[in-house]
């Protein structure tokens, strides 16, 4: 069975204890923790979310990688993109998932990885320090060129497996904030050089943007393959007068437990996601089937009230048509996410919709309805 379009889902895999969330935020701390104890925040607010087929998995278990592997499968996802941590100076974090179902060769799914190149702070994983002081828990570094050999090598045992997705023969490699890589021009040019001696093509690099603002303002003048951009900021600014929520943004880091959490309806959300940046022919769009950041972030959230399969059905949709005319190698949507629990951006199946966001996805990738 072809696919019309190849997904590629974002894959986090913070659903284990590591030593450092330990010291961080307690004895056995994985996302599960935040997703738990979440509270509703408002009249019909859908919180604590429940997982119902996987339950409050532990991704150490093999039979859970392969479970997940099968539900995208049948969904119509070609394969998941990998969070991956490299913060410099040969450390990493989260990185013992990954590396176990490359070494087993479980499960025979395909994947790429993302470099989540970004420091971690205390308000990146809990609600409970959303109103302290920024602080940096590990600090994303970039050594220079001995650093950025080892992290390709790190990588490379990745590049050349059988399962590894491609584009134009090349391994697809994710960069979350390429802005941020001081030298970033010759990072490329070292990678390229060093896929070429090691036999491959090169590295197709797909690079990440965050908002409307950043991609205006950097991120399309970087020297990339391809793009795909996430349009929170754009889409809740044309739903809401952007100065009013401006202010309002501003008011939250003044008086932040004052202010209400910031609702807008999912159905105006996809209906102003895409715009000019998606229809260019090296963009890849990108689609949510929810977003509620509560469980992070407290009263900082930003949440998207009234998603269901249909309109995500709809969402799915709207991005095939971006990229039904392209050849099938560059006919990519990234999934937002596969599951991100705390975002409340999963497509895994929850006592609210069960498998509704994975039969919507289904219908429009595999079934090829309403196309």
């Amino acid at each position: 069975m072809s696919n019309r379009a190849r997904v590629i889902a974002f894959y986090l895999p913070q659903f284990h204890p590591i030593p450092e969330n330990d010291k961080w935020w307690g004895k056995g701390f994985t996302e599960w923790t935040n997703v738990g104890k979440a509270k509703p925040l408002f009249r019909g607010h859908n919180q604590p979310r429940v997982p119902t087929d996987l339950g409050y998995y532990d991704l150490r278990l093999p039979i859970v990688r392969e479970q997940q592997a099968e539900m995208a499968r049948e969904a119509g996802v070609e394969g998941f993109c990998y969070w991956h941590y490299w913060f410099g100076n040969g450390k990493t974090l989260l990185s013992e998932i990954f590396e176990e179902v490359l070494n087993t060769g479980k499960p025979d799914f395909p994947f790429c990885l993302g470099w989540a190149n970004h420091s971690w702070t205390r308000r990146n994983w809990n609600s409970s320090a959303a109103y302290e002081e920024e602080m940096d828990l590990i600090e994303q570094k970039y050594p220079g060129d001995e650093d950025y050999t080892e992290h390709f090598y790190n990588v490379l045992p990745a590049f050349m497996d059988h399962r590894y997705l491609t584009i134009e023969g090349k391994p697809i490699f994710l960069l979350y904030n390429p802005v941020s890589i001081p030298d970033y021009d010759h990072f490329v040019e070292l990678w390229n050089s060093l896929a070429i001696k090691n036999g491959l093509k090169g590295i197709y690099f797909v690079l990440h943007a965050q908002s409307v603002e950043v991609v205006k303002g950097e991120v399309y003048t970087y020297k990339g393959d391809s793009f795909t951009t996430e349009h929170f900021s754009q889409a809740q600014c044309k739903i809401k007068n952007g100065l009013f929520f401006r202010t309002m943004q501003k008011l939250r880091t003044i008086v932040p437990k004052l202010v209400p959490v910031a609702q807008f309806n999912y159905e105006d959300i996809i209906n102003h996601w895409f715009d000019d940046h998606d229809l260019a022919g090296n963009a890849f769009p990108m689609i949510i089937p929810q977003w509620d950041r509560s469980p992070r972030s407290g009263c900082w959230a930003n949440v998207y009230v009234g998603s269901s399969p249909d309109l995500f059905r709809k969402h799915v949709k709207d991005a095939f048509d971006i990229v039904s005319n392209r050849d099938m190698d560059h006919r990519v949507i990234f999934l937002k996410s596969w599951n991100e629990w705390a975002e409340g951006n999963y497509m895994e199946p929850d006592v609210t919709w069960g498998h509704g966001f994975l039969d919507a996805l289904r219908d429009v990738i595999v079934k090829k309805e309403n196309i």
